[in-house]
């Protein structure tokens, strides 16, 4: 849902303040409201980051709080991201920015809300975006078809792989977590 209908350039988005705590996207110079989560989604983004904490410092976890600028039109919020040591130094405790002379997240997980316009979203623009920005792993959550996509960077584009039921999931970037979708969707129906 847009906003606003002037025409945003990225320094105009991060100079914008409403007064209010509502969270944008900035799309093609757009300001595009991203609504209330679900608690289902809540759940699912806050049951990750617990297991996350189990094997990455705290201070590498970001939580629907950070932004991500994909292109000079375009900032992202993710649902979670896993940053590196060196973005962590980068963002320096600055404003919570991750422009593009900054590395890139290592994870970034997006939990997708239903309905086309959210698929579209997670499945198509935030995929070629995410793969654009040079981000290693991006997760595609789905709790309407129970489905985990891992898509893992290779020489510019992502290859896929879909995980069901109690299919482990294999992160090369994180060996150590073990975690099956069956686990991830029965942590959002609690």
């Amino acid at each position: 849902m847009t906003l606003i209908t002037q025409k945003f350039t990225l320094d105009d988005y991060l100079a914008y303040d409403d007064g209010t705590e509502t969270r944008y996207e900035l799309v093609d110079g757009q300001l595009i409201v991203m609504p209330t989560e679900s608690d289902q989604n809540n759940l699912i983004a806050l049951y990750l980051l617990s297991e996350f904490l189990k094997i990455v410092s705290f201070k590498l976890i970001r939580h629907k709080d950070t932004e991500l600028v994909v292109s000079s039109n375009r900032v992202r919020l993710p649902d979670l991201m896993i940053l590196s040591e060196e973005l962590l130094t980068q963002i320096g405790g600055k404003r919570a920015t991750i422009t593009p002379e900054m590395s890139s997240p290592v994870l970034v997980v997006e939990v997708v809300s239903p309905g086309k316009t959210n698929q579209d979203r997670d499945y198509r623009y935030k995929r070629s975006e995410y793969a654009a920005r040079g981000i290693n792993e991006y997760w595609i959550i789905d709790p309407e078809k129970e489905q985990f996509t891992l898509l893992i960077l290779v020489d510019g584009f992502y290859e896929e792989t879909i995980f069901k039921n109690s299919q482990p999931i294999i992160s090369s970037t994180f060996p150590n977590l073990s975690l099956t979708p069956k686990q991830i969707f029965s942590a959002g129906k609690e």
